[in-house]
């Protein structure tokens, strides 16, 4: 399982039609103000302890800003939120050739549960409803990162 967290001041995502000339016709999936946009992926043996670690690891890290302007308060410090969108693309092998192998992606019979239990996990740990896109969907995400802060995670690699 990986993740990309973008530190946000807002964020939102929508979803795509053939046609559309305009975002701001689109209909909005999911909508935050100050959090984390999250972007994951899912491979066919992730498991429920890689949702969990990951879903305590996003809510636990101290990237957001205390007083002092130092990286020291988590996600729950300032009642942050969190747009969660899921991204098969982040499961890319770019080892061979110019064209990415999505081949260690899960399919989607199996990212597609993962992805729920994922957003019932980091919302139930955060005590507040995660916001979210629309699977296997085209989608359109806005955001204002602020710092730029992103992380990136890997669950098989905790030490990456």
């Amino acid at each position: 399982m990986r993740a990309v967290l973008q530190r946000v001041i807002s964020a939102d995502v929508r979803t795509a039609f053939p046609g559309w000339t305009e975002l701001e016709s689109l209909p909005v999936a999911g909508r935050i103000g100050k959090g984390l946009l999250v972007l994951v992926g899912f491979t066919g043996d992730d498991t429920h302890e890689d949702l969990e670690w990951m879903a305590r690891k996003i809510v636990s890290l101290r990237i957001f800003d205390d007083a002092q302007g130092v990286m020291n308060r988590s996600l729950a410090d300032v009642s942050g939120e969190l747009l969660v969108v899921s991204q098969f693309t982040l499961m890319a092998s770019t080892a061979k050739g110019n064209r990415p192998s999505y081949i260690r992606a899960a399919h989607s019979e199996i990212s597609a549960p993962l992805y729920e239990d994922f957003l019932d996990t980091v919302s139930a740990l955060s005590g507040k409803r995660a916001e979210r896109g629309v699977f296997g969907a085209d989608m359109k995400i806005s955001l204002v990162n602020d710092g730029p802060v992103t992380i990136i995670m890997d669950s098989k690699n905790r030490f990456f």
